[in-house]
């Protein structure tokens, strides 16, 4: 994008808007580098991102960020061997508690099913360094003082140093409230030099021997550090060298300690500046009221009540624009001060901010194009400096812009052909017009020639088009009419002056009725066009609805036949197997009574054999479920019946059928509660003693016994269960040597997920974790690594 156009359409007073939302110099310079995209997958990128900033500010108020330093020149030091003092350390140090904050944060917006598009996935790549963090966290507070948790020994030394000062104060109290005090000239304790001094009238210098480090401005008064307590400052002198050199050994230890990780932090502050980045956007979207735009590859513009972004909502006029698919150009004819030039300037300002990622002044189901530039004609450009008038400046303008546009091109030109005869000002605004149609842009173009009237019926992709004026009030009302060429209104504005009606009539005699039928019949064309695109807007949003119902229901559809086939396969087969083995067992039977008949000398009748195997054979089950007795006597045994054993399958929990409360619902027993249950979430089981006798089997192994697999899944167990195998396998994982694993948690209700989170923040042998990629499992699993 050109970056005079820029300029030219106020692109970086919404920029300027954008700041006042940010928190972070991260946020800061995202803002500042914010430019429009010709590239699709970009746009599409930044737009979801927005709307995710948009829903999370309209469900929680938007990213909890605090405000941040820039750290990078802290890290690029850090990276040359450099040590950083205490309130870099401190800039470091809340990078991390930011980081921690925004990835539980996502996490919370994640378990409670909240869909974002792109967020996720930026959460997902921040890491956590626990150990960093905490260390910071214990040694330096926020303002870059380092604590006296920092090490034993800065404690230590800092106890003697509020020692030995408590002994100087009692030793120069005595001084000040005893017999010396006539010498002083006033009873206080001050300090000169790094040293504790006591103010000494000048007559008595030599009375408290010592050392003299000052005196006041008369002369009349010495600070002197009597020799009573030399040996106490010297001392505490010492104490407080030791304390520095210590505080400098833990700020060096903690910059190498962080150095390992800069490229880390680096992402992460990023990635915290990209989170704020968002919530300008959104909070800037939400204080203009504006909307997610829809775009369109075809350059197929409709903004629906559009207005422009730098104007109050309350006082804007909004106004429909449409162009790219009828037509590609539009001629806005009429006078001047009509609003022809604020619509030039909304159309370019809302596209570029689309362009940019960022939603749009507009009603919603409004589309914008994709073009790869914007050319803007706009204004007096005339140059004192190169002798440039305002036509010639405007030349040159548009020789620049006929160089370089094409049909990837939106072109804006305001007044075009102005400031010069105007007879060959409308033949040139034609012929440009001609020009930049023949090269395939869009463009929207003003002017006050009346030439150009005829220019939207005689070019085909054309259309006219003017500013309302309300000729009762003689006042524009900024209203954009497609379709109608504009008109000076020049006989009703004299008519409503008081200019005798009948040299109104005359002049109306004079003019072509027919002009003026032709535009009542064009306005109420353009009336009856809008209202058909919004009836429009309402069916597609509607049968995009019914289409992903439909859709969603014949999937379900089909999932229920697929089950219930399967089932009742199931269920034939297992009749028949019952079936056939009660023949076989009657075969046998049969044989057995023909060897008992011969054995006995009586022979059975073999007619009545087969009668009594034809019985047996009739028994074998039909293919029907409701002729299959089998089936049903199963069905029966499956019955609910009070005191019966059950399953609550939506609560994982065993209970006892107390009564039928109605057709679908039972009151059951589970503990000490009683609750009402749907017939369908309960399951009969059998209950036996074996169940509680029966041990929780372990799939951990030590490394010594057995291979330790670089991925643990503890899907399906109990949250106690799976806490302790997890900590036996990171103990088991170190000994095989791993520089990392992955533990597969699941995502479920994120109880597992932040018990597993906490165990690996506060474990010293993790370095960091985070995640698994999106293919891998999302944050279903966590990667691990080890130090």
């Amino acid at each position: 994008m050109n970056s005079k156009v820029l300029d030219t359409l106020e692109y970086g007073k919404v920029i300027n808007k954008l700041l006042h939302f940010v928190v972070t110099p991260m946020g800061e310079k995202k803002v500042r580098e914010l430019k429009p995209s010709s590239e699709l997958n970009v746009i599409q990128k930044a737009l979801a991102q927005t709307k995710d900033g948009a829903d999370i500010l309209r469900l929680k108020g938007g990213i909890p960020l605090p405000k941040l330093h820039n750290i990078r020149p802290y890290l690029k030091r850090l990276d040359i061997g450099a040590s950083l003092n205490g309130k870099e350390l401190a800039a470091i140090g809340r990078i991390l508690r930011a980081t921690n904050e925004v990835r539980r944060f996502f996490i919370d917006l994640d378990d409670e099913k909240i869909k974002l598009e792109e967020l996720y996935t930026l959460a997902d790549n921040l890491q956590v360094l626990p150990e960093i963090n905490k260390r910071l966290l214990t040694a330096v507070e926020t303002d870059g003082h380092v604590t006296d948790e920092a090490s034993s020994f800065l404690r230590n030394v800092r106890k003697t140093i509020t020692t030995t000062e408590n002994q100087l104060r009692e030793r120069l109290t005595g001084f000040i409230h005893g017999n010396s005090a006539k010498y002083l000239s006033d009873a206080v304790i001050t300090i000169r030099n790094d040293r504790y001094v006591i103010p000494v009238k000048q007559e008595y210098r030599n009375h408290f021997g010592g050392v003299v480090h000052d005196q006041s401005s008369s002369g009349q008064t010495l600070f002197v550090e009597p020799q009573a307590i030399v040996e106490l400052n010297n001392r505490l002198k010492q104490q407080q060298l030791q304390e520095k050199e210590e505080i400098q050994r833990i700020l060096r230890e903690l910059s190498e300690m962080i150095a390992p990780y800069t490229a880390e932090l680096e992402n992460n502050a990023d990635i915290l500046g990209n989170f704020d980045f968002v919530n300008a956007k959104s909070k800037y979207a939400a204080a203009i009221k504006a909307t997610e735009p829809r775009l369109s590859e075809t350059n197929d513009i409709y903004l629906r009540q559009v207005w422009h972004p730098l104007l109050k909502i309350q006082t804007a006029v909004c106004n429909d624009l449409m162009l790219g698919k009828d037509y590609q150009a539009i001629v806005i004819t009429g006078p001047n001060t009509g609003g022809k030039t604020i619509t030039l300037k909304t159309l370019g300002l809302v596209q570029m901010m689309g362009q940019s990622g960022l939603f749009i002044p507009a009603f919603e189901g409004s589309r914008i194009g994709i073009f790869n530039d914007i050319f803007a004609d706009i204004g007096d450009e005339q140059s004192i400096e190169q002798n440039l008038s305002t036509f010639s400046s405007h030349m040159t303008n548009i020789v620049s812009i006929l160089k370089k546009a094409d049909h990837h091109s939106l072109v804006l030109f305001d007044e075009l052909g102005a400031g010069t005869d105007p007879q060959e000002g409308a033949a040139l605004a034609i012929a440009i017009l001609d020009a930049v149609g023949a090269r395939g842009s869009y463009v929207l173009a003003t002017t006050h020639y009346p030439e150009l009237k005829a220019y939207g019926f005689d070019r085909p992709q054309t259309i006219n088009a003017s500013m309302e004026f309300d000729i009762d009030t003689l006042q524009p009302t900024y209203r954009l009419l497609i379709g109608i060429p504009g008109r000076s209104n020049a006989l009703d504005i004299s008519q409503r002056l008081g200019l005798d009606k009948q040299i109104i009539e005359q002049a109306r005699q004079l003019t072509h009725s027919d002009s003026q039928d032709l535009n009542d019949m064009i306005q109420d064309l353009v009336q009856k066009r809008r209202l058909a695109e919004e009836e429009h807007l309402g069916l597609q949003k509607n049968l995009s609805e019914a289409e992903k119902l439909h859709a969603s229901l014949e999937n379900e559809y089909q999932k229920f036949n697929n089950s219930r086939d399967k089932l009742l396969e199931k269920a034939k087969m297992k009749a028949n197997d019952i079936i056939e083995t009660a023949s076989r067992e009657s075969d046998k039977l049969i044989s057995e009574l023909r060897k008992m008949s011969l054995n006995a000398g009586t022979r059975v009748k073999e007619n009545e054999l087969i009668d009594a195997k034809t019985k047996m054979n009739q028994l074998h089950q039909p293919t029907n479920l409701r002729q299959n007795k089998v089936l049903q006597r199963a069905k029966r045994q499956q019955a609910f019946h009070p005191n019966d054993d059950v399953m609550v399958k939506s609560y994982g929990q065993q209970g006892v059928l107390l009564q039928r409360l109605s057709k679908d619902e039972w009151e059951v027993q589970l503990g000490i509660l009683k609750m009402r249950i749907n017939e369908n979430d309960l399951e009969k089981i059998k209950v036996t003693d074996d169940n509680s006798k029966r041990g929780t089997r372990s799939t951990l192994k030590t490394a010594s016994q057995s291979h330790v697999s670089p991925r643990l899944d503890l899907r399906g167990q109990r949250y106690e269960e799976a806490l302790t195998n997890v900590d036996r396998y990171v103990d088991a994982a170190i000994l095989a040597g791993y520089a990392s694993v992955t533990i597969v948690h699941g995502k479920g209700t994120g109880a597992l997920r932040q018990g597993i989170t906490a165990y690996l923040t506060q474990n010293p042998s993790i370095k960091s974790f985070k995640f698994a990629p999106p293919n891998a499992g999302g944050n279903g699993a966590t990667v691990v690594y080890f130090k």
